[in-house]
């Protein structure tokens, strides 16, 4: 079975790759295609974004297409950026830019009030009218600055108290494990092993 990844983002893609690399399926990419559309993220929610890519992907390559958006929902901003985590700091930015904005944004902000959540929404289109959607959720603490040199986006300043560090200072390994995109993968890899057996 085939599996196409519906997203333009290499750290995601080898997150992703990483958690299913073990089931007998062949994942594919963009640089599997001479031309693979970018779908804009025009929905309001994280829902509407996964789906909106997983539908267009599944569309251009007529193969089961996995799309996910994810955002960081900071209780002390009313659940900012949310959608628009990816452009926080406006359009085509980088990540640093993004936490410095946040730290900005939090600066008042003290310690036992900047509670936050990465919320991972994933999509997997088997058709156009079949269609899965999973959610995975961890709830951290932004820090005051910048720690750590792993993982990407927001894991510089997303501390997680039952480990005591930040998603930056983790391995890939641990942070698997308890991260927003590894519990909906988890998912994900059910929904698959599922299909895989009705196949049989």
């Amino acid at each position: 079975m085939q599996l196409v990844l519906a997203t333009n983002n290499e750290d995601k893609i080898k997150e992703i790759k990483h958690l299913l690399d073990d089931l007998p399926i062949t994942i594919l990419t963009r640089d599997d295609f001479l031309e693979f559309p970018d779908v804009e993220e025009t929905g309001e929610t994280l829902e509407d974004n996964a789906l909106l890519k997983a539908k267009a992907i599944f569309e251009f390559t007529d193969i089961p297409a996995l799309a996910d958006d994810t955002g960081l929902e900071v209780d002390a901003l009313n659940g900012a950026p949310g959608v628009y985590s990816a452009r926080f700091a406006g359009d085509n930015v980088t990540y640093k830019d993004n936490n410095l904005k946040l730290i900005k944004e939090l600066q008042d902000i003290p310690d036992d009030k900047r509670t936050a959540q990465f919320r991972c929404v994933m999509a997997l289109a088997w058709s156009e009218d079949n269609i899965e959607v999973v959610n995975g959720i961890v709830e951290g603490v932004i820090a005051n600055e910048l720690k750590g040199d792993k993982g990407f986006g927001y894991d510089p300043l997303f501390y997680y108290p039952p480990s005591q560090k930040r998603f930056s200072e983790m391995t890939t390994e641990e942070k698997n494990i308890i991260s927003h995109r590894g519990k909906a993968l988890q998912e994900i890899r059910t929904v698959i092993i599922n299909k895989l057996n009705n196949l049989l």
